[in-house]
């Protein structure tokens, strides 16, 4: 667990290094949360709403049957949290991916040029879905590959500290 919280711990810091197990603990959190929020919207009429979209885009349901349709409250729970959960992690996420790239000896400037790239690639139809997504294998690829052993140019290697120091 202190592996997940550990990026809300260095909230801005995007100096340094981190460990794998940093940059991945927090992905397992997110989508740990993700997946209770989302159910927390789907139990409270969020399915129903899909559903009935889905039915109007197909033509078998008027259009004036959505608009009677109102979310329960564990919807407005799930979408409030979601809300709350991005705006809470958006930083540090933005924060231990860069401090990722430094583990492997990469400027954190990949990261914004990655997600231009995905936004660019994104525009062309077919093709671009396709090279979206063997980028994004790549970049997956990437931040599971170990970090330089020893020191680099951004800082001491993680994997060489004490517990007490990496969590100071």
């Amino acid at each position: 667990m202190k592996w997940m919280l550990l990026p809300f711990r260095r909230y801005a810091e995007f100096s340094g290094r981190s460990r794998r197990m940093e940059f991945w603990m927090f992905q397992l959190l997110g989508l740990i949360v993700g997946v209770v929020l989302y159910s927390l919207i789907l139990a409270g009429g969020g399915m129903e709403w899909i559903t009935m979209v889905a039915a109007t885009a197909e033509g078998s349901v008027v259009d004036n049957q959505l608009e009677g349709f109102s979310f329960g409250p564990l919807a407005w729970v799930g979408i409030v949290g979601l809300l709350v959960w991005f705006v809470a992690a958006f930083i540090p996420s933005l924060a231990v991916t860069v401090r990722r790239l430094h583990d492997r000896d990469m400027s954190g400037w990949y990261l914004p040029g990655f997600i231009v790239a995905v936004i660019c690639l994104s525009l062309i139809p077919i093709l671009g879905a396709i090279l979206v997504l063997v980028l994004e294998i790549g970049w997956i690829v990437l931040m599971a590959l170990p970090g330089t052993q020893g020191s680099n140019k951004y800082g001491a290697d993680p994997l060489g500290q004490a517990d007490a120091e990496v969590f100071a």
